[in-house]
């Protein structure tokens, strides 16, 4: 037995050794067909872009033809059609996005995201957004609801063809969703988000009321944002929980703004005007913005416009141009409101008890059992600090804002693509109530002009809007809203342009109040100190000025702040800093080291000053840049400011907060100061809503992030979170046009115009947006692959 056991025992090892190898190829076979079958199953839902698809409700073909930075230029014989394909071709492009747009906007997240969303969702459904978009839907006219539906047929021919061909999105595989049938009311939800991104002030009231609650009435007063002259008083003090009660509050980003700006001819080399807007949203993938050109019978329109809405927002025609930048209004206002004892549905109004709206919500929860959630809205909006459980003293808070009142965005869209001339886009703008904009305006004719426009609430005295209001007298109501022909309006200005960057755009002697909110003036400041230099300006110029990382806020501050940097007990590092800062030119170049030692420094006093503010409660301190700049200049012109007095005054915390701010760096970027570079820290990575999930990153994300130059304070905004350095909010798009031509413009729509990965219009704006490099687009038909929908 023993003699014959080895031959047996190879022979046994041989065949599991033949088997395992079968084994193995197997499994790699396997393998290489699951990758095989993945990458078709990716592949198939990349947008179609030449050839033809045929498409039920056309009247007759429309060619779409996409030029190389892949604008869809959308050719058709009648105003159906356009639409229709506009929307079937965004979808093609964008539909994981609008579809998550909506959802967030209508707060019904949970049903693809589980409960990890189910708080946002209840915030949204307080909101109300869909509740305020219903209300609109009405208030428009017969031909504008026959666009939302022509153009909604055109989403949904997409996504029953998707379904079908199973070709959508992989985002939905990978979350286990479909998406819906597509409304005109999804539409107008997501212009009223828009409106909630772009903001108000409510937060800053409710900060003021904690301040008041938290401490003496002169510090309190110093972080208010405009300091009272009638210094207001808290109201029921106590009442109210401020803190807990917006705990989960969902706040818009503290820098949404844009800079825009418009020359005359009297001012440029051709003496036609020049045009330049850039907005300033979130930087992510895919960009906020969709680049298309329309182009029917009733419109020859180019630009900009949401994924999930008709027509363009901004842009140009053959006869003008268009910019917006936020106005930054006071259009919220928080009220106070006393709750009947014996009837939760009631609250107090001039002596006697009203019934408040109650609506009652079912959230959907991803693989959970249903929510029921209810909402209550008093006379003057829903009740907002319920949505962080009961505040418990009969006491609540409710939001009144004129974005939850019915709005007409979208027929002013309509009518302003076809505008001719000043008159006729002035009289568009009537209907654009929802966000209170400033608009710059170009024509053929050689005009240039601004509106500040919207629905801006009228208060009787300023100080009205600092803090929450007592919503049972009547007399602490709104006085109506300004009147249209009141609005700020300038045309053809003596200094031959206008601009604006979310800066205070009235003076003192403008009968009506404004805003007590305004952006630190420093984009402003630059835009105006660049403009007034010369009379020949091109518009290579314009472009220049858009990426011009000039920093006013350090050129102010870096002198001031070395007054009390002496050279006695400095180390080796800080004497080396001090010499850095003393030689800037006050660029945030991107490889430079003084913005890094700059904005750690400003970021460093502001973590000092506020230190005992908590995280909550900070993040309702919108304008904290704005603010602490002014107790800075205070302070140093030896004014008392109880904020700087509590860190031992303005020589110590300068002091203190620079040896702490170069020993960070140190630690961070190594020993040899003039290598730190303001890029290593500070860079854009235009990050896709699933690279959150590490192993999906590389799917949406492939790319490391880019340094970037410039700044929050800088024409060319950069706006980064503190704690990574990533650039996550700025020229979401960038547009200048020459009035020589009104058929051809500049853009930049970072990082790119598809939310397709594996499409290669999907990130090959990432650099572009970093370095300034522009694409040319025109009115006419480009050179490209022509995409033919058919009947």
């Amino acid at each position: 037995m023993e003699v014959g056991a080895k031959p047996i025992k190879r022979r046994y090892l041989k065949r599991w050794h033949k088997i395992s190898l079968i084994l193995v190829a197997f499994i790699i076979t396997s393998g290489i067909g699951v990758l095989i079958f993945v990458n078709d199953y990716i592949n198939r839902s990349i947008p179609q872009t030449n050839g033809s698809i045929q498409i039920t409700g056309l009247k007759a073909p429309v060619n779409v033809t996409r030029d190389q930075d892949g604008v869809p230029h959308i050719e058709a014989s009648n105003s159906k059609d356009l639409f229709m394909v506009q929307g079937y071709i965004q979808a093609q492009e964008r539909l994981f996005q609008m579809d998550m747009a909506r959802r967030q906007a209508s707060g019904t997240l949970s049903e693809v995201a589980g409960m990890k969303a189910l708080d946002q969702d209840k915030y949204f459904r307080t909101l109300g957004l869909r509740r305020a978009a219903a209300k609109s839907y009405n208030e428009y006219s017969d031909e504008a609801k026959q666009v939302m539906e022509w153009y909604a047929d055109g989403v949904n021919a997409y996504i029953k063809q998707a379904k079908k061909d199973q070709t959508l999105p992989i985002e939905f595989t990978l979350m286990g969703a479909a998406p819906e049938v597509w409304t005109s009311i999804d539409s107008l939800t997501i212009g009223k988000y828009m409106a909630f991104d772009l903001g108000g002030h409510w937060e800053r009231q409710a900060f003021h009321y904690y301040l008041l609650q938290q401490y003496p009435k002169q510090k309190a007063y110093e972080l208010f944002s405009s300091y009272p002259e009638e210094a207001p008083t808290i109201i029921n003090e106590g009442e109210i929980d401020i803190e807990s009660s917006f705990e989960s509050a969902i706040i818009p980003h503290a820098f949404n703004g844009s800079n825009n700006w418009v020359v005359g001819g009297s001012k440029t080399k051709s003496g036609n005007p020049l045009l330049a807007d850039d907005p300033h949203l979130g930087l992510a993938t895919p960009s906020i913005w969709l680049q298309m050109k329309l182009d029917s019978p009733g419109y020859q329109v180019s630009g900009v416009i949401f994924a999930g809405i008709p027509g363009i927002i901004l842009g140009h025609n053959k006869d003008i141009a268009w910019g917006v930048t936020n106005t930054g209004p006071d259009v919220q206002q928080l009220y106070l409101e006393k709750r009947n004892p014996d009837n939760k549905y009631e609250y107090l109004y001039e002596g006697s008890y009203e019934k408040a709206r109650v609506f009652k919500e079912t959230i959907k929860v991803k693989d959970e059992e249903s929510v029921e959630y209810e909402v209550v809205e008093t006379r003057h909006g829903p009740v907002l600090s319920e949505f962080a459980e009961d505040s418990g003293k009969g006491t609540v808070l409710s939001l009144r804002w004129t974005a939850l009142d019915a709005s007409t965005e979208l027929e002013a869209i309509l009518e302003i693509n076809q505008a001719t001339n000043w008159k006729e886009f002035e009289k568009g703008l009537e209907k654009f109530l929802v966000p209170a904009q400033n608009f710059v305006f170009a024509s053929k004719d050689g005009t240039i002009a601004y509106k500040a426009n919207g629905k801006i609430p009228i208060y009787e005295n300023g100080a009205d809007a600092l803090l929450p209001l007592e919503g049972w007298e009547e007399d602490n109501e709104w006085r109506g809203f300004i009147p249209f022909e009141e609005l700020p309006t300038v045309m053809n200005p003596e200094k031959g342009f206008i601009a604006t960057a979310n800066n205070k755009v009235v003076g003192e002697q403008y009968p009506y109040h404004i805003s007590n909110n305004w952006a630190q003036p420093y984009r402003y400041m630059r835009i105006d100190e660049v403009l007034q230099t010369r009379s020949d300006f091109t518009k290579e110029d314009m472009k220049d000025l858009q990426m011009d990382q000039v920093n006013l806020q350090a050129r102010e501050f870096v002198p001031v702040f070395l007054n009390y940097i002496g050279s006695e007990g400095l180390s080796q590092r800080e004497r080396e800093a001090v010499k850095l800062l003393k030689g800037w030119d006050y660029v945030d170049d991107v490889s430079a080291p003084q913005p890094l030692l700059f904005h750690t420094w400003m970021n460093t006093i502001m973590d000092r000053l506020y230190s005992d503010i908590p995280h909550s409660m900070d993040r309702l301190f919108k304008g904290k840049g704005q603010t602490t700049d002014e107790l800075l200049r205070k302070a140093y012109a030896g004014k008392e400011t109880v904020w700087v007095e509590e860190q031992g005054g303005i020589q110590r915390l300068i002091e203190e907060t620079f040896t702490q701010t170069v020993t960070s760096l140190t630690k961070q970027y190594g020993e040899e100061t003039k290598k730190w570079e303001w890029g290593d820290y500070h860079r854009v990575a235009f990050k896709h809503p699933l690279s959150s999930i590490s192993f999906l990153d590389r799917f949406f994300n492939s790319e490391d992030p880019i340094p970037v130059g410039g700044s929050q304070v800088t024409v060319m905004a950069a706006s980064y979170e503190e704690e990574s350095g990533l650039v996550n909010h700025g020229a979401s798009w960038r547009f200048v046009l020459d009035g020589t031509d009104f058929t051809t413009a500049s853009h930049i729509v970072g990082p790119g115009q598809s939310g397709h990965f594996r499409s290669p219009w999907y990130h090959d704006q990432r650099e572009d947006w970093v370095n300034g490099e522009y694409h040319k687009t025109i009115l006419n038909k480009p050179e490209g692959e022509t995409l033919t929908l058919i009947p």
